[in-house]
């Protein structure tokens, strides 16, 4: 048996990494819990799972979850020092770290320092520091195991000698505004960009989705977890979300993962690697399906050429272009700037960004507060 800890537990992806762990009877053990403010889901999740452990980074949360808990032995923690011994703790497998934003990359590393293994779902973690994480996970031997569902497929679809790979594939719904101009999208609202029309996520992925920003952090995402050049990683826009990614090898065999656009798939193979376990979720049904891929259209949607600039010039680029993302998107979702705001924001902090090429956590961190910032001041601008 796993034992688990499951940092942002509240989310969209940990409330599917619970049902993952419903389904896989004497096979997963929840340890610890860790969420940001909503007490309410908590304490089900808590009280419906039994953890040894609750960490809520609120304190005002954390107050009230240690009262409404107080019938149960249940520890309730608070805080990143709270988060992080959630994720050291000697009884823990494996760490599924699916909080969202750059918040995810400090636990993350210390938990590779513990020599956990770690179940990938915060993408912004290898975007803001992917060269730290990544050394750092070679020297401890750790291992770390995509749950995106585009990385996932990348994952079950590589071979032993990855030297042979001569490009990665990354498949895109193109969200919402697929096939949109530039012109067109000026009109876009906040209800517009939140009905992807494929898959059900939180607000602020749903957004990435929908400007193509999401793709482009998969594509640094998929540079550091593969070990491959960015002109190694070409996307494709897959509106029907059947194909999840695809590897061409250098005799030019195509493997390409397929499935149900559910992501407890790709959550429960990070969870059951190396081997796969029977669940009862809905199967594939390609009879009748008409499989389509397109170029992405990068002048409508240039965050995604925006993304693999970053990615190129590395150093602390990818992280503040990370962080300025992260309020960009947060201020259109309180209706405090325009849909192609967004991206015009986070281009400025870009373009005023002061790389640093140290990779060490202090340089992210200062690179990440201040392009948090500049784009505060951009918003109010």
């Amino acid at each position: 048996m796993k034992t688990l800890t499951l940092l942002g537990s509240t989310g969209s992806i940990g409330r599917q990494t619970l049902d993952v762990v419903r389904h896989a009877e004497g096979c997963l053990k929840i340890h610890a819990l860790g969420a940001g403010k909503n007490v309410r889901l908590m304490e089900e999740q808590a009280r419906l799972f039994r953890p040894a452990v609750a960490v809520m980074m609120d304190e005002t949360a954390a107050r009230e979850l240690r009262e409404r808990l107080k019938d149960l032995p249940i520890k309730v923690d608070q805080g990143m020092e709270g988060i992080i011994n959630s994720v050291t703790a000697e009884e823990v497998d494996t760490v599924v770290t699916a909080l969202s934003g750059r918040v995810g990359l400090e636990p993350t590393l210390e938990a590779i320092k513990a020599g956990k293994t770690i179940a990938l779902a915060n993408k912004e973690t290898l975007v803001a520091g992917g060269d730290l994480v990544m050394s750092s996970a070679q020297a401890m031997n750790c291992k770390i195991l995509p749950v995106d569902s585009e990385h996932s497929a990348i994952f079950q679809c590589l071979e032993e000698n990855p030297e042979t790979i001569e490009r990665i594939i990354l498949t895109a719904s193109g969200g919402p505004f697929f096939g949109w101009s530039k012109e067109r999208l000026e009109s876009v609202t906040l209800e517009n960009a939140l009905r992807h029309p494929n898959w059900e996520m939180g607000a602020k992925i749903t957004i990435d989705s929908s400007t193509m920003m999401n793709k482009g952090l998969e594509v640094i995402e998929a540079h550091h977890l593969f070990n491959v050049a960015y002109d190694g990683i070409e996307v494709l826009i897959h509106p029907q979300s059947v194909v999840h990614s695809m590897v061409e090898y250098y005799d030019g065999s195509v493997l390409a993962q397929l499935g149900r656009p559910d992501m407890r798939l790709p959550i429960q193979y990070a969870l059951s690697y190396p081997t796969r376990w029977k669940n009862p979720f809905e199967r594939l049904d390609l009879r009748g399906k008409t499989l389509t891929f397109h170029e992405p259209d990068f002048e409508a949607f240039p965050a995604l050429a925006l993304a693999y600039q970053a990615g190129r010039r590395g150093g602390t680029l990818p992280a503040a272009m990370n962080a300025a993302n992260e309020v960009a998107v947060s201020a259109f979702l309180q209706r405090k700037v325009s849909y192609l705001g967004i991206i015009d924001i986070v281009g400025e902090v870009c373009a005023e960004h002061k790389v640093l090429d140290s990779m060490d956590l202090d340089s992210i961190l200062d690179a990440d507060s201040w392009a948090r910032h500049r784009a505060e001041e951009l918003i109010l601008t």
